[in-house]
Order: structure tokens, then sequence, then C-alpha cells
């Protein structure tokens, strides 16, 4: 739960930054889509979240 609130909190803020600055390119759209779907729990969420899970345990295996 904690990764999924921390999740969605560092991509809403890379959203914003990058609204503001006026970007849009792929990783911004992707950002954007990401928060999406774990804002609004569609039915695709789980899948994102156990990607987004997989990956960061990934990362933590390769930097411990």
């Amino acid at each position: 739960m904690a990764v999924t609130i921390s999740t969605v909190v560092l991509l809403l803020i890379t959203v914003a930054i990058l609204l503001r600055t006026g970007y849009l390119r792929f990783g911004p759209a992707l950002a954007a889509a990401l928060l999406g779907f774990f804002a609004a729990s569609t039915g695709i969420a789980p899948t994102v979240n156990s990607a987004v899970s997989s990956i960061s345990s990934l990362l933590a295996q390769i930097t411990a």
C-alpha cells in the first residue's frame, strides 16, 4: 500500500511539473496514463500495480 501511495504522489508531482513547463512527450504521457490508472482504479489497475511493484522490487534488488 505504501508503494502505491508513494507512486501516485510521485506521478502527480511529475505530471504537474510537466504541465507547468509545457512539455508533452512520451515520458509525460506515460506518467499521466499511469496516474490515471492508479487514481481511477480501473479494471487494468491491478495489472499496472503488479507491473510497478515488480519493477520497484527489481530496482530494489539491483541497488541492494
